[in-house]
């Protein structure tokens, strides 16, 4: 039987560009830095939590298919927006959802989908 959710596999041709994307910009702990050249690379809060893991699309092939959305939350977006900025991401200001939270809505460097949240879906 299914036990727990362990991670979400992104495929990249540049491994070490994409974690450092995740570590350096977002500001995301790289808690496993993988096989080399961070094939294998786990980006996560906790070792020990679900996290995204990094893998080498030249050497496994793209095994993902369809579109990612990766949803991060934070307790402050319009300071996060303002932080992200100044590390170089280019992106549009949170804006207020119907359902009453806010979000931030941009991709990585391989185009996958990425939400910054505040506040409770």
């Amino acid at each position: 039987m299914i036990s727990a959710f362990e991670s979400i596999n992104i495929y990249t041709k540049d491994t070490a560009a994409l974690t450092a994307f995740y570590r350096d910009v977002l500001g995301i702990p790289v808690p496993f830095e993988g096989y080399g050249n961070f094939d294998g690379a786990k980006i996560a809060f906790d070792s020990s939590q679900p996290g995204i893991i990094v893998w080498d699309e030249n050497k496994w092939d793209k095994l993902t298919t369809g579109q990612v959305n990766l949803v991060f939350s934070c307790s402050n977006l319009d300071e996060t927006f303002a932080e992200l900025k100044s590390r170089g991401l280019d992106c549009k200001p949170p804006v207020v959802m119907e359902y009453g939270g806010k979000e931030m809505n941009f991709c990585d460097p391989d185009g996958n989908s990425i939400t910054l949240l505040e506040g409770a879906y």
